[in-house]
């Protein structure tokens, strides 16, 4: 991304491209109105008052482009923080793109990705991590993700965060102001009371680093291997639970040779499901051991695995062997007992008497999948820390974490009794990391990763 010339008007579409009943063309930057006006044939749109809505008619010269509505936003009251125009046209590729040209002959240029967004930054309408969460907002791919992303474009993050460094930055300047007097062996606050309001701090601090788990599982969906042995029925249950016929299903073992990856929602919490080829110690097929191996793979980068086995071909022993595997890692563990309709069921749930977190069910009669579905859903609520503020961005989290390194660096200095100046130190860097978040600390190569990934009407 080119540095931002605030005093450029910038124009694009806003709309998905492609032909549909309207799109919409924004315009942004002191000389919008004008430009727009000087095309626009219908009201002086320079006497119009802010926030009002006007029928005319786009010209190119004497020629008629589209019938068209134009909205008006007068300086501060806009999204960008300056005068802004919206074009509703006819949604046909031509129309638009013609709109666009006209601008640009007008006085305008196209618009740089997230550019619209990096302005009302940049004009302080939003901070940084509201900027962010506009992104968030327009790739929700479910319920609990839309309201995640809204609280945070409303500022319930950056509220936390303000008041996290404001409380900082007045502890700084007690620790800054001893030092002033140094030679004085002046005390302006309580050591105690000091060490009191850090080690709040770093809780509080803690607790949010700790959303970043579930606030990244409701980001991007939970990942979730089926796997099991071979014909255990792992893409019969993937099939059921996405509700299509998106595995091929077949007697024979080792039919599932790759990965498949679909996604389905439980009460607006996506899970990213992968069904894995069979898991087995031995196979002479070459293809069916790269299968295996990319099982491993993806059951490693795993948040919950479903282990698929047939409750009829499996004992309690060879279970116990079987699940042994997943011990050590980082994961939840649920074991599917599958095929339940071909035996006694009474008979199948004494056999492993032993377990009680065996979910039992028949993929293929669709038995036991709302008790599925009723687990997987607990297990992300029971790992939610029940609060308005979800991390879900990774920039955030890495900068409270070293917020919070250096918060337990001055609970450190401070027990040992270290002098004001290495506090003073520690305390700077944690205001330095909770600056970046909101804003407070950028620099351009920041600022392009970070809008570079919008959408260029955005």
């Amino acid at each position: 991304m080119n540095k931002i010339q605030l005093d450029e008007t910038i124009c694009a579409l806003a709309t998905p491209a492609g032909v549909g009943a309207i799109g919409v063309i924004r315009v942004s930057g002191e000389q919008s109105i004008q430009i727009v006006n000087s095309i626009f044939k219908g009201k002086n749109l320079l006497e119009v008052p802010t926030h009002t809505l006007h029928f005319g008619k786009i010209m190119e010269g004497a020629e008629l482009v589209d019938e068209v509505l134009v909205s008006v936003f007068k300086g501060s009251k806009s999204y960008t923080g300056e005068n802004s125009i919206e074009i509703s046209c006819h949604g046909s590729p031509y129309i638009q793109q013609r709109i666009l040209h006209v601008l640009v002959q007008t006085g305008a240029r196209l618009a740089q990705p997230g550019e619209f967004t990096m302005r009302a930054f940049l004009n302080k309408k939003l901070d940084l991590s509201q900027a962010e969460a506009v992104a968030d907002v327009i790739a929700s791919h479910s319920e609990k993700s839309h309201k995640t992303a809204m609280n945070q474009m409303r500022g319930g993050f950056s509220k936390e965060i303000a008041s996290l460094k404001e409380r900082l930055v007045n502890f700084a300047s007690l620790i800054e102001l001893e030092l002033d007097f140094s030679e004085e062996d002046v005390e302006f606050a309580s050591r105690p009371e000091l060490k009191e309001l850090v080690q709040k701090l770093y809780t509080l601090i803690q607790s949010l680093v700790q959303t970043f788990k579930m606030g990244n599982a409701i980001k991007n969906g939970v990942p979730t291997v089926i796997a099991g042995k071979p014909n255990a029925g792992k893409s019969t249950l993937l099939n059921t639970l996405v509700k299509e016929e998106r595995a091929i299903v077949s007697a024979i073992a080792g039919t599932t040779r790759d990965t498949i990856e679909e996604a389905f929602v439980i009460d607006g919490i996506q899970f990213r499901l992968i069904d894995t080829a069979g898991i087995r110690e031995h196979t002479s097929d070459s293809i069916e051991s790269i299968g295996i191996e990319k099982t491993y793979e993806k059951i490693s980068q795993a948040s919950i695995v479903l282990y698929v086995f047939d409750v009829n071909e499996t004992d309690s022993n060879q279970l116990e062997t079987e699940l042994a595997g997943f011990k050590e890692r980082d994961l939840v563990l649920i074991p599917i007992g599958n095929k339940i309709d071909l035996g006694n069921a009474e008979q199948i749930r004494a056999k492993f008497a032993n377990r009680n977190d065996i979910i039992y069910i028949s993929s293929k009669e669709q038995q036991g999948i709302t008790d599925l579905h009723k687990r997987l859903k607990r297990v992300i609520e029971s790992d939610q820390i029940h609060s308005d503020v979800i991390i879900t961005n990774i920039r955030h989290f890495q900068a409270l974490s070293l917020a919070g390194e250096s918060l337990q660096n001055v609970l450190e200095s401070m027990d040992i009794g270290r002098t004001g100046e290495l506090l003073a130190f520690d305390i700077r860097k944690a205001i330095f990391h909770l600056g970046e978040i909101v804003g407070d600390i950028t620099t351009d190569d920041l600022l392009e990763n970070i809008f570079s990934k919008f959408c260029i009407g955005k």
